[in-house]
């Protein structure tokens, strides 16, 4: 980047040299017109003054003093009747010249014409007389090309000297403009402590936080690898030992009817893990936008309820549902997961004989979902990290019902992609009430 901007620097600073000393050649040159014709002009009127243009024999003594200057006198029909250089008898009528007929329209006239055999410029002032001649002095001078060559090795020089002089100056700006930004890259912890443009601290905060979020993704990532493999190590482990002691003929009939149970009970765990580790990778690199639909969540709700009550009876828990019909602009499939993973989740941690709610209704225009269940309870330590992948309060207690600890994990992505809000509230032993706010995608209330 340092060499891309000394480099550009560099150039412009080229390119600004050369347009430079073109523009100042060309103003010098007209600045030298200018000149010119002004000494023409005071020549033409002093040789006026002096009363020479009324005799051309004195005409001719005056001029000789002058002799880069040409004199022409020319009558009024256009013809030469004087010339200091040139023979007037081969000379042409000059009425069509330009300087004449400016002269003759108003007053005086100027020409600058080239001549390609002597590789000069001439120029010519006329002013007209009182008795109507045309009094016109002249003058050869170089082209702009021929002073341009002259004066070609002081440009070249002159270019050289700025051109060094910038390219020194373009590094040294190029290093004061990345020092802050070099030193604010080398530390992005401290930027209070740093000189740095501050315009470049949104920047540079952005940048950090999204460091942070790769750092803590890749370990988040890191540690789920590390999760899934012991997960499913530990079903495949036991269901490779019950599976050995009956291919080798170690178990009695009673035995392999135990061994059976227990390997279709990891089996199926093993599944339900497989299964949900999936989904969650779904959710994880989903990109596109989902297909949202008008759906009514207690009857999401009624039909998950309806679902998980021969669950219930094997855990002998009840359950009830009450609200009324609230509509909301979401997902379908993914609202049918969310109340399920919530009231799994309430009946596995629940106690025997215990009690899940489920309530959908609106409160102050927010449609909410809620899910309580008067089980084993979160402590407060544990409550923040309740949604990360794998986290389970009670271990024992979440193999031994064939939890996975990833459902709430699940209901967290689901909730984010819908841009819902989700809180919970739990004691110890008395219960937890998780409640989604949908509030942000309420179309109508049934």
């Amino acid at each position: 980047m340092k060499r891309k901007i000394n480099t550009q620097m560099t150039i412009l600073t080229i390119v600004s040299v050369v347009f430079t000393l073109v523009l100042a050649t060309l103003a010098y040159y007209e600045l030298f017109k200018r000149e010119i014709m002004e000494d023409l002009r005071s020549y033409a009127y002093v040789i006026m003054r002096s009363g020479a243009v009324d005799n051309v024999e004195q005409m001719k003594e005056y001029v000789l003093a002058e002799s880069d200057v040409r004199i022409t006198l020319i009558a009024e029909d256009g013809s030469v009747k004087y010339d200091n250089e040139a023979e007037t008898s081969a000379m042409d009528n000059h009425e069509s010249r330009p300087e004449i007929i400016a002269a003759r329209n108003v007053g005086e006239g100027v020409a600058i014409r080239h001549s390609k055999t002597i590789g000069q410029n001439l120029f010519y002032y006329a002013v007209e007389m009182e008795n109507g001649n045309i009094l016109r002095v002249g003058k050869e001078r170089g082209s702009i090309w021929a002073i341009y060559v002259g004066v070609l090795p002081w440009i070249v020089s002159i270019g050289c000297l700025l051109i060094a002089v910038g390219s020194v100056l373009s590094h040294y700006l190029t290093q004061q403009l990345l020092e802050p930004i070099e030193r604010m890259a080398n530390d992005m912890d401290h930027l209070d402590g740093l000189n740095v443009y501050k315009e470049m601290v949104p920047f540079a905060i952005k940048i950090r936080k999204q460091h942070e979020d790769i750092i803590k993704n890749a370990k988040m990532r890191q540690d789920f690898t590390a999760n899934v493999s012991h997960e499913l190590k530990t079903p495949l482990a036991a269901i490779s030992g019950y599976s050995e002691l009956i291919e080798n003929g170690m178990a009695t009939a009673t035995d392999t009817q135990h061994f059976a149970t227990e390997i279709h009970k990891n089996s199926q765990r093993l599944l339900t893990l497989i299964n949900d580790i999936i989904r969650l990778s779904e959710l994880d690199v989903t990109e596109q936008s989902l297909t949202m639909q008008e759906v009514d969540l207690y009857e999401i709700a009624e039909t998950c309820v309806s679902m998980l009550q021969m669950q219930c009876e094997k855990h002998n828990i009840t359950m009830s549902l009450s609200g009324m019909n609230c509509f909301i602009y979401a997902n379908r499939e993914m609202m049918e997961e969310l109340v399920y993973n919530l009231c799994d989740n309430a009946i596995r941690y629940n106690y025997q004989g215990g009690h899940v709610s489920v309530d959908v209704s609106v409160e102050q225009e927010q449609v909410i979902l809620t899910v309580g269940d008067t089980g084993i309870g979160i402590p407060k330590e544990d409550q923040e990290r309740i949604f990360e992948r794998f986290y389970r309060v009670d271990k024992s207690r979440s193999k031994s019902t064939g939890g996975t600890g990833l459902g709430l994990a699940i209901v967290k992505h689901i909730v984010e992609q819908h841009g819902a809000k989700l809180m919970l509230s739990s004691e110890l032993g008395l219960g937890t009430q998780i409640r989604v706010y949908f509030g942000d995608y309420i179309e109508k209330n049934g």
